[in-house]
């Protein structure tokens, strides 16, 4: 498992690739939810997202054991990021991205001088490719979640959070593989473990929900919104921090996730991800249960296709 020098080691690696993201906080939202909520605002990381920490980590390390070519399987924040940060060393790299990838996302990549490469549209599929890729060129692959040195960079933003907002009672993190979730309770849970570290799900993806559940990673269809949160199944080395730290695991509906995402962007003018809303939709439907309590929601990533929108959107 990693440790929080792990986490700290990454914040020194990465302080002059990161940004300190924002605290947001909004009236409106904590006088709905009955509590005091905080949003951690990585959607203004570079990249659109948090998945900028783990990549530069991981890929910082690679090159100083004389990596040349990187490799990744992403659905599409973890690609950006890990184009991106190749781009800034002049290293290759290839992007495994679903069938079914957001075009912005894809935009990006190509932006940042990624090579894109299409691949069904389970997350099985494309690290497979991804990984086959990396042995064909000798190259470095790296894991959008399930690796020591990506869950040590997404887990700055923990000791980030512990750093900006006092007297914090809860944690919300949105769960896709775990790889921000693991990060997360590693910073926290080993330096402030009194903090509350909850995860959040769509109940239309909830491999975590269930893996915890049967105290086993347990595999799940995945078919939601949340597009940042569709892996089948926890990673191999981000589910035992789970299982160690984390408080709880909530789930939240489709419906539920539309009604949050419509309500930041109409009334904090914010346009985050729907697999950010679920970190908002926890609180604003009392999933955690709790009053007048200081409460941060970690608002993972804001790369939204624009012609997507209104499939996000709460109408009535």
């Amino acid at each position: 498992m990693i440790s929080v020098k792990d986490v700290q080691q990454a914040q020194e690696r990465i302080r002059d690739i990161a940004r300190v993201t924002p605290i947001f906080q909004s009236d409106q939202l904590s006088n709905i939810c009955g509590n005091n909520l905080f949003l951690k605002t990585e959607h203004l990381q570079k990249t659109g997202s948090f998945k900028i920490r783990g990549a530069s980590n991981k890929v910082i390390q690679a090159t100083e054991t004389g990596a040349t070519y990187v490799t990744t399987a992403s659905s599409g924040n973890h690609g950006q990021a890990v184009a991106y940060i190749t781009n800034s060393y002049n290293i290759p790299s290839t992007i495994v991205v679903p069938e079914n990838s957001s075009q912005c996302k894809v935009d990006a990549i190509h932006a940042y001088q990624g090579k894109i490469e299409k691949c069904g549209t389970t997350s099985e599929e494309r690290l497979a490719r991804a990984q086959e890729i990396a042995t064909e060129t000798n190259g470095i692959y790296v894991p959008p979640y399930d690796d020591p040195f990506v869950m040590a960079g997404q887990g700055v933003v923990g000791l980030e959070i512990i750093e900006q907002v006092e007297d914090i009672d809860i944690i919300l993190v949105p769960v896709g593989g775990g790889g921000l979730l693991s990060g997360i309770l590693t910073a926290v849970k080993e330096t402030h473990p009194h903090i509350k570290v909850i995860g959040v799900e769509p109940e239309n993806a909830k491999d975590t929900y269930l893996s915890l559940q049967n105290k086993t990673i347990t595999s799940s269809p995945a078919s939601t919104i949340a597009d940042g949160l569709r892996t089948s199944q926890p990673g191999e080395l981000t589910f035992p921090v789970v299982m160690k730290y984390v408080d709880d695991l909530v789930l939240v509906s489709e419906d539920e996730i539309r009604h949050a995402f419509t309500f930041v962007m109409e009334r904090t003018k914010q346009l985050i991800e729907p697999s950010s809303a679920t970190a908002i939709a926890a609180v604003m439907f009392n999933k955690i249960h709790a009053k007048d309590k200081n409460i941060v929601s970690v608002i993972s990533g804001g790369n939204v296709d624009v012609d997507q929108i209104d499939q996000f959107l709460k109408l009535s």
